[in-house]
Protein backbone atom coordinates (compact mmCIF):
# COMPACT_ATOMS: atom_id res chain seq x y z
CA UNK A 1 0.00 0.00 0.00
CA UNK A 2 0.77 3.74 -0.48
CA UNK A 3 3.50 5.09 2.64
CA UNK A 4 5.02 8.04 2.89
CA UNK A 5 6.45 8.92 5.85
CA UNK A 6 7.98 12.62 6.37
CA UNK A 7 10.90 13.94 8.27
CA UNK A 8 12.77 17.02 9.10
CA UNK A 9 10.43 19.21 10.67
CA UNK A 10 11.31 21.01 13.83
CA UNK A 11 11.29 24.30 16.17
CA UNK A 12 13.46 27.13 14.47
CA UNK A 13 13.82 30.94 14.60
CA UNK A 14 12.09 33.39 12.02
CA UNK A 15 14.21 33.99 9.61
CA UNK A 16 15.70 30.31 9.26
CA UNK A 17 15.50 27.23 7.17
CA UNK A 18 14.44 23.62 7.52
CA UNK A 19 14.23 20.82 4.96
CA UNK A 20 11.73 18.19 4.91
CA UNK A 21 12.13 15.36 3.32
CA UNK A 22 9.52 11.99 2.14
CA UNK A 23 10.51 8.38 1.69
CA UNK A 24 7.77 6.99 -0.54
CA UNK A 25 6.84 3.29 -0.87
CA UNK A 26 4.12 0.45 -2.10
CA UNK A 27 4.07 2.70 -5.37
CA UNK A 28 6.45 3.48 -8.46
CA UNK A 29 7.53 6.76 -7.34
CA UNK A 30 8.71 8.03 -10.61
CA UNK A 31 5.38 7.95 -12.72
CA UNK A 32 3.29 9.82 -9.86
CA UNK A 33 3.70 13.89 -9.16
CA UNK A 34 4.26 14.45 -5.36
CA UNK A 35 2.83 17.73 -3.71
CA UNK A 36 3.90 19.47 -0.10
CA UNK A 37 0.71 20.53 2.22
CA UNK A 38 0.52 22.43 5.18
CA UNK A 39 -1.91 23.15 8.17
CA UNK A 40 -2.06 25.68 10.69
CA UNK A 41 -4.23 25.20 13.55
CA UNK A 42 -7.63 26.72 13.18
CA UNK A 43 -6.62 26.52 9.00
CA UNK A 44 -7.54 24.59 6.25
CA UNK A 45 -5.23 22.14 4.40
CA UNK A 46 -3.21 24.36 1.68
CA UNK A 47 -1.02 22.94 -1.05
CA UNK A 48 2.07 25.32 -0.53
CA UNK A 49 4.44 23.32 -3.31
CA UNK A 50 4.04 20.39 -6.11
CA UNK A 51 6.46 18.92 -8.37
CA UNK A 52 5.78 16.79 -11.75
CA UNK A 53 7.28 13.13 -12.21
CA UNK A 54 10.47 14.25 -13.88
CA UNK A 55 11.30 17.53 -11.26
CA UNK A 56 10.81 19.08 -14.79
CA UNK A 57 7.79 20.94 -13.03
CA UNK A 58 7.02 22.71 -9.98
CA UNK A 59 4.16 24.63 -8.48
CA UNK A 60 4.28 27.05 -5.17
CA UNK A 61 1.63 28.73 -3.32
CA UNK A 62 2.10 32.60 -3.46
CA UNK A 63 3.05 32.65 0.24
CA UNK A 64 5.63 30.75 0.06
CA UNK A 65 6.91 31.38 -3.77
CA UNK A 66 10.81 32.41 -3.82
CA UNK A 67 11.05 31.01 -0.34
CA UNK A 68 10.83 27.26 -0.71
CA UNK A 69 11.76 24.95 -3.01
CA UNK A 70 10.67 21.15 -3.84
CA UNK A 71 12.72 18.83 -5.67
CA UNK A 72 12.98 14.96 -5.91
CA UNK A 73 15.03 12.26 -6.27
CA UNK A 74 13.28 9.52 -7.86
CA UNK A 75 16.09 7.15 -7.51
CA UNK A 76 15.80 7.45 -3.92
CA UNK A 77 11.89 7.33 -3.48
CA UNK A 78 12.32 11.18 -2.08
CA UNK A 79 10.42 14.14 -2.26
CA UNK A 80 12.02 17.60 -0.62
CA UNK A 81 10.83 20.58 0.50
CA UNK A 82 13.64 23.07 1.43
CA UNK A 83 11.92 26.27 3.12
CA UNK A 84 13.90 29.06 3.54
CA UNK A 85 13.39 32.66 5.12
CA UNK A 86 10.77 30.84 7.40
CA UNK A 87 8.50 33.36 9.24
CA UNK A 88 5.56 32.98 12.07
CA UNK A 89 2.94 32.48 9.47
CA UNK A 90 4.68 29.03 8.56
CA UNK A 91 4.21 27.45 11.53
CA UNK A 92 1.84 24.44 10.52
CA UNK A 93 1.73 20.81 10.27
CA UNK A 94 3.56 19.58 6.77
CA UNK A 95 2.42 16.64 4.82
CA UNK A 96 4.04 15.11 1.82
CA UNK A 97 0.83 13.75 -0.38
CA UNK A 98 0.07 12.15 -3.61
CA UNK A 99 -2.36 12.33 -6.23
CA UNK A 100 -5.13 9.88 -6.86
CA UNK A 101 -4.10 9.31 -10.26
CA UNK A 102 -0.63 9.95 -11.76
CA UNK A 103 -1.71 11.86 -14.54
CA UNK A 104 -4.02 14.53 -12.53
CA UNK A 105 -2.65 17.93 -12.23
CA UNK A 106 -0.21 18.24 -9.16
CA UNK A 107 -1.35 21.98 -9.07
CA UNK A 108 -4.89 21.21 -7.87
CA UNK A 109 -5.65 20.61 -4.17
CA UNK A 110 -8.25 18.09 -4.68
CA UNK A 111 -6.61 15.56 -6.96
CA UNK A 112 -4.41 14.60 -3.91
CA UNK A 113 -5.57 11.62 -1.71
CA UNK A 114 -2.84 9.91 0.04
CA UNK A 115 -1.16 11.59 2.85
CA UNK A 116 2.26 11.03 5.15
CA UNK A 117 1.15 11.73 8.96
CA UNK A 118 2.46 14.53 8.96
CA UNK A 119 5.75 16.57 10.47
CA UNK A 120 5.42 19.91 12.69
CA UNK A 121 7.14 22.74 11.72
CA UNK A 122 7.44 25.76 14.57
CA UNK A 123 8.88 29.35 13.70
CA UNK A 124 8.77 31.65 16.84
CA UNK A 125 9.78 34.87 16.45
Amino acid sequence: QVQLVEAGGGSVQAGGSLRLSCAASGFTFSIYPMGWFRQAPGKERELVAAISRSGGGTYYADSVKGRFTVSRDNAKNTVYLQMNSLNTEDTAVYYCARPVGRLLSFSQANTYGYWGQGTQVTVSS
